[in-house]
């Protein structure tokens, strides 16, 4: 009932989730992603235990493909699912069960994979995929976006549209950037305005937060504002 894209951008050392539906708050269940271990996307009849258990295990070590493995394997009605994943050395791997709902599939690029089912056909992900190589002059958050929306023109979920979510990553242990449209008439027009909405400050502002290499992020006050001044001006 979905269909998404799980990326890692090489230049910015970002990687992240794009993804849409005709089915409400598809970013609740969907998308997963850490930054010390990777990202999972679980789709079709969504099993979020996917996202918990297989982070864990990249984070442990264990590569995309063998946790899809594991997952799938101790999981009754892997049929019925569909799940992606990259792990933490940007590997990426990708499972579609035999009794999801056409149109399904998968595809696998060194540096990205889409998946979808009940989808109007293939040209869904073909079309996703097609646009995420080719704008790769994009900052990475619009870059999945537009990756998205080519495969909303190319038909996208046959049953119509509900629901959004953009999920963007870092090596921090919390989110980069976390957006979702829960029920919404044209989600992925909302998704972008909601991303266009977070570069006026809110991506400034995170660059000033608690990191592992400065935990107590900067000093509030003046030296943040300058700093997110700065921020905003080489943005334009």
């Amino acid at each position: 009932m979905t269909w998404l894209i799980v990326a890692r951008d090489i230049e910015s050392g970002l990687f992240g989730i794009a993804v849409s539906t005709c089915a409400f708050a598809v970013g609740g269940w969907v998308p997963h992603a850490a930054g010390d271990a990777g990202a999972v996307a679980t789709q079709s009849y969504t099993n979020p235990l996917y996202g918990v258990h297989g982070l864990a295990m990249m984070r442990a070590g264990e590569s995309a493909e063998n946790t899809l493995r594991a997952l799938t394997a101790a999981d009754d009605n892997r049929d019925y699912r569909q799940v992606h994943a990259m792990d933490r050395v940007g590997t990426f791997a990708a499972y579609t069960g035999a009794s999801c709902v056409a149109w399904c599939g998968h595809l696998i690029r060194e540096h990205f994979s889409v998946a979808g089912n009940m989808l109007v056909g293939p040209q869904v992900i073909e079309e996703t995929a097609s646009v995420y190589e080719a704008q790769a002059a994009l900052p990475f958050p619009r870059r999945l976006l537009a990756a998205l929306l080519a495969g909303e023109v190319a038909g996208g979920d046959k049953r119509g549209k509900q629901s959004a979510a953009l999920l963007i990553q870092d090596g921090e242990e919390y989110t980069a950037l976390s957006l979702r449209v829960d029920d919404h008439a044209d989600p992925i027009a909302e998704l972008n305005r909601l991303e266009a909405k977070s570069r006026e400050r809110y991506v400034h502002y995170r660059k000033c937060m608690p990191t592992r290499a400065q935990p107590s992020g900067l000093r509030a006050g003046e030296e943040m504002e300058r700093a997110i001044a700065k921020s905003i001006a080489a943005q334009s």
